[in-house]
C-alpha cells in the first residue's frame, strides 16, 4: 500500500455532511466525500462515474490549525415573480489548515498525485467558492501505512499559529482515520460516498477513529528565550 498526502489550506473551506434546505453546515475537518470528490474532479470523471475504486481508499486527516467557523446567509428573489424566497445559510471555516491522506494501490495514489499535480477540473475545498491558498499535493509514501505518515509529516500551520504557540515544542494536534466498521472505539459518519450523480447521491456509513498526536514545533522557543521576547509570559509561570 501506498499513502497520498494533501494539504488542504484556504481562506474558506466548507466540508458538509449534510444539509437539510437552506442550511449548509459544515464539519470540523474535512469530510471523505470531499476529499474523493476533489480527486476524481482532477482526474476529469464525471459525477455519473464508478467510484468504487476511490471509495476503497482509507481516508484520515489530522488538523494542523482548527480556523474559526463562521456563518453567511444569501438572499434571493424569484426571477418571474420577485417573491422573496428562505435565507439560506452557509457554513464556513476560516483560517484552517489539514492535513488529508489516502491510502491505497500503489498504481491508483500515483495516478491520483499526478492528476491532482495537473488536474482536469481546479480543486476547491469543499465548495466553488473555497480555492486553496497553497499547492495542494504534497507528497507519496510508498509501503507506507496511514497513521505513521500522519503522526509523522511536519506541522504544516501558518506562520503566525506556529509563533502563536512558540511556548510549545511539540504541538497536540487531533487525528482522525478510518477504522474498520464495528469498532468498539470508533464514531459513525454518513460519509462514505456511494454515487456522486447529482440525480442521486448517495453515501453509506464508515467509522472513523480519533485520537492526538504530537509534532514538533519549527518556531519553539526555549522557556528562557520566550521570557525575553515576552517579560509577561513571567505572570503565568514561564
Amino acid at each position: 500500500m501506498s499513502v497520498l498526502t494533501l494539504q488542504l489550506a484556504g481562506p474558506l473551506q466548507s466540508w458538509g455532511a449534510s444539509a437539510r434546505f437552506a442550511r449548509r453546515t459544515t464539519e470540523f475537518a474535512p469530510t471523505k466525500s470531499g476529499v474523493l470528490g476533489l480527486l476524481a474532479a482532477a482526474q476529469g470523471r464525471d459525477r455519473r462515474a464508478d467510484l468504487s475504486d476511490l471509495a476503497a481508499l482509507r481516508f484520515g486527516v489530522r488538523i494542523d490549525q482548527p480556523g474559526t467557523r463562521i456563518r453567511d446567509y444569501q438572499t434571493a428573489h424569484h426571477g418571474d415573480t420577485g417573491k422573496s424566497m428562505p435565507v439560506s445559510e452557509r457554513f464556513y471555516l476560516a483560517d484552517a489548515v489539514f492535513v488529508a491522506a489516502v491510502e491505497g494501490n500503489a498504481a491508483l495514489i500515483h495516478a491520483l498525485h499526478a492528476a491532482v499535480r495537473e488536474p482536469v477540473y481546479l480543486p476547491y475545498l469543499g465548495r466553488r467558492s473555497c480555492p486553496p491558498a497553497r499547492p495542494v499535493d504534497l507528497d507519496i509514501h510508498p509501503e507506507a501505512h496511514l497513521e505513521d505518515v500522519l503522526k509523522t509529516e511536519r506541522w504544516h500551520a501558518s506562520p503566525w499559529y506556529q509563533r502563536r504557540r512558540r511556548r510549545e515544542a511539540l504541538v497536540p494536534l487531533d487525528l482522525i482515520t478510518e477504522t474498520e466498521a464495528g469498532d468498539a472505539l470508533g464514531d459513525s459518519l454518513r460519509d462514505q460516498p456511494l454515487s456522486f450523480d447529482p440525480r442521486h447521491r448517495r453515501h453509506g456509513l464508515r467509522t472513523v477513529r480519533s485520537q492526538t498526536v504530537e509534532v514538533p514545533n519549527p518556531l519553539a522557543m526555549t522557556a528562557a528565550a520566550a521570557v525575553d521576547h515576552d517579560p509577561t509570559l513571567l505572570l503565568d509561570g514561564a
